[in-house]
């Protein structure tokens, strides 16, 4: 097929799955696939029918499971999530919420007895955000707590079943810098102007913030009307932008709520700089915490003993891991625990005994369960024991996933493998050894269970720039066959402090289905390798990281079954960084799909929704400043070297790599006289995720741009 002419541009206005039978018709992949040779395989078209379990929460007594089950619709082209249960070991499996609607963040009373979450169920009209409802597991009935302009978040029982606390964002006036005269009778003026005086004032995936701060309320669990007990300008249990993202903690006599904040002065210009604050019922606040760095994750023990959080001595670095602390009650006598470990952790639960402490890190891309056991004397309170590993279940091969912890340490949690997408798996949490896990539901048997699914193997191999040792994965096209010369995708993670890892990835599937050997590495700066090797790239990004991905490639040809005139290149984020700045470096590549990048860190500085994250931790001055070091770490100081056909794609509504980035960059290519073109997805975020319909273009558009370049293809 004869390719676009240099500098297309591809915005998607249609209807957006009349795009999948219009505008995609012109990139639908051209090659003998699996499909096409009688397989019956994953693509992208499958998206609609995949479900993905979450949040599965243990019932007091133990003997049930309530879990969240996300999937789409392809009529409306919406994402919902419903809530079920089950028996502990898998049985009796059936819904307690149906319907086209957003179930969440399912918490059981602490007698059993209730269960509170999340709905927008019940909303006068279409939009209406998602508020607290609570059911009576023996009766069915379910009643709705709040009715909230700015709907609630997080909500947690208290100790006694009586009280629920919760965050919620509260509006505030803003500047008024202007006095505005009253329209006449019947005109229709424009909408008025808006003065804006925060830092952070648009925010991915919740688009243009309003003026107002979070804070904490509380509700009787029997209905009533919601009192607030945090005050001042200051944000209550969560990022700027992320309002809300902390879930107040009750101390074990049920006085107070711990939360995570930043009360700080300078808050906005030190975001990070959150402590753990406990807020008594009637609104006195106090700091438990006190460091510059980030104090957050808080867990009060059961009995009353301890709190656990998580955090670390801010030194500006770009990555720092993110450690497991312990303090008594009060705040006093924190200490590190298991600092040994080297990881980064998170998702803190302790046991009903308060004897054991849980929590979740990735090790080399697998991400698993683990606990210490704070009240032993001496180094036994630091022994790390793992549980269970393959915590997941997001659909890509990013960590994440959730776990909560029951009756004689059985641990609930989301689990995935490259061949199983998202399903629940409970394990045996008391024991000092990991056990097998026990898979409970099968909510992707009737997508999954016939189709061939690629091959997925692990690699590793030294790097050219100083031999350390990579890591990485290979997916294999269905039907795989060594002694044939398949084209090669190298797909890139972003972050760049993330990883990949040995999960379910629905869009490479849908690569190694359409005929491609698909490599996804974690270079150096990837987490769940420690702090030095993670802070390799610290201010030096992108740089030898470059070295890393082309010597992983060079290690899969060695193999022999790639074709190394059929390679291409592609990723999102700071994959698109990567992949734009290697296109830079070097024509060994046929084509490149360059998703949502930074092609110029200076504009993407003072532009994204994460100024501070860039100028002070990835930066080692404001641009301004150092406008050099900004511009030699650019993909555009190497557009001049740029021969490859290249599709450039972002979301209309991207807030962390703004539109204006990727505009800069085609407008580049063109003026470069490469072959472009761009694709802009209306509506859509960081990632390309919200909307099926757009997901599914995405991975299209990838491969169906890469086809139009593989040789030999008719």
């Amino acid at each position: 097929m004869k390719p676009t002419p240099t500098g297309t541009v591809l915005a998607l206005a249609v209807p957006a799955l009349a795009v999948a039978a219009v505008a995609l018709a012109a990139f639908a992949p051209l090659s003998p696939t699996a499909a096409q040779q009688g397989m019956d395989v994953l693509t992208a078209a499958d998206v609609f029918d995949l479900e993905y379990a979450a949040d599965p929460q243990i019932s007091p007594d133990g003997d049930r499971i309530v879990f969240v089950r996300r999937w789409a619709d392809v009529n409306t082209d919406r994402r919902y999530s419903n809530l079920w249960i089950m028996d502990r070991n898998g049985g009796n499996q059936r819904p307690l919420t149906t319907g086209k609607q957003q179930d969440a963040s399912p918490r059981w009373s602490p007698d059993g007895t209730r269960l509170l979450y999340l709905s927008d169920a019940g909303g006068a009209s279409a939009g209406e955000p998602p508020q607290l409802h609570v059911r009576w597991i023996d009766s069915g009935q379910t009643t709705r707590l709040t009715d909230l302009v700015h709907g609630p978040r997080v909500p947690s029982w208290s100790p006694d079943g009586t009280m629920i606390a919760f965050s919620a964002f509260v509006p505030a006036a803003g500047p008024q810098l202007i006095t505005m005269p009253e329209p006449p009778a019947g005109a229709e003026w424009a909408e008025p102007a808006r003065a804006i005086d925060e830092l952070v004032h648009r925010f991915d995936g919740a688009g243009d913030l309003e003026h107002g701060y979070t804070h904490v309320f509380l509700v009787p669990a029997s209905g009533g009307t919601p009192r607030q007990i945090t005050s001042g300008d200051f944000h209550h249990g969560g990022y700027v932008g992320r309002a809300g993202s902390g879930r107040p903690v009750w101390s074990a006599d049920g006085e107070s709520v711990l939360i995570s904040a930043n009360r700080h002065p300078d808050w906005e210009l030190e975001n990070r700089n959150t402590e753990v604050y406990e807020v008594a019922l009637d609104g006195g606040i106090r700091a438990l915490t006190d460091r510059n760095g980030p104090d957050g994750g808080v867990a009060a023990s059961p009995d009353g003993r301890w709190i656990a959080y998580t955090g670390f001595d801010d030194r500006y670095q770009g990555y720092q891991v993110t450690g497991l602390w312990l303090a008594n009650r009060d705040g006093s006598g924190a200490r590190a625990v298991a600092a040994q470990l080297d990881r980064s952790v998170g998702g803190l639960a302790w046991s009903a005994d308060s004897e054991r402490l849980y929590f979740s890190y990735a090790d080399h891309g697998n991400t698993k369960i683990a606990y210490v056991e704070p009240g032993r004397s001496g180094d036994g309170a630091d022994e790390v024991h793992v549980v269970a590993s393959d915590l997941g279940g997001t659909g890509s091969a990013y960590g994440g996933g959730s776990f909560s912890v029951g009756r004689g340490g059985m641990v609930a949690y989301t689990y995935s493998t490259p061949t199983v997408l998202s399903e629940i798996a409970v394990a045996r949490g008391g024991a000092s050894r990991q056990g097998p896990p026990r898979v409970l539901t099968a909510i992707n048997d009737d997508v999954l269970g016939h189709k061939t699914l690629g091959e997925v193997e692990e690699i590793r191999w030294p790097s050219s720039h100083d031999g350390r040792e990579m890591q990485g994965w290979i997916i294999k096209p269905p039907g795989f066959d060594p002694s044939r010369r398949y084209p090669l995708i190298l797909e890139i993670h972003g972050g760049p402090f993330a990883n990949y890892g040995d999960r379910f990835d629905v869009e490479k599937q849908a690569m190694a289905s359409a005929g491609y050997v698909v490599l996804y590495p974690n270079p150096r700066g990837s987490t769940s390798y420690g702090e030095e090797f993670g802070n390799l790239i610290h201010h030096v990004y992108p740089e030898n990281d470059y070295y890393d991905l082309d010597s992983g490639v060079d290690a899969v040809l060695e193999r022999g079954y790639v074709d190394p005139d059929r390679l291409f290149i592609t990723g999102g984020s700071g994959g698109g960084v990567l992949s734009s700045w290697t296109i830079g470096k070097t024509d060994r590549y046929k084509a490149a799909a360059v998703l949502y990048p930074v092609i110029n860190w200076y504009s993407f500085a003072v532009s994204s929704d994460i100024p501070i994250t860039v100028a002070k931790y990835w930066f080692r001055a404001m641009p301004w400043e150092d406008p050099e070091h900004y511009m030699s770490r650019s993909p555009i100081s190497l557009v001049g070297n740029v021969t490859t056909p290249t599709m450039v794609m972002t979301g209309v509504e991207d807030y962390r790599t703004p539109m204006s980035e990727s505009d800069q960059y085609y407008q580049a290519l063109k003026l470069q006289g490469v072959e472009a073109v761009l694709v802009k997805v209306p509506g859509e975020p960081h990632g390309i995720r919200v909307r099926p319909s757009h997901f599914m273009q995405k991975i299209m558009y990838i491969l169906g741009w890469f086809d139009r370049y593989r040789p030999g293809v008719l």
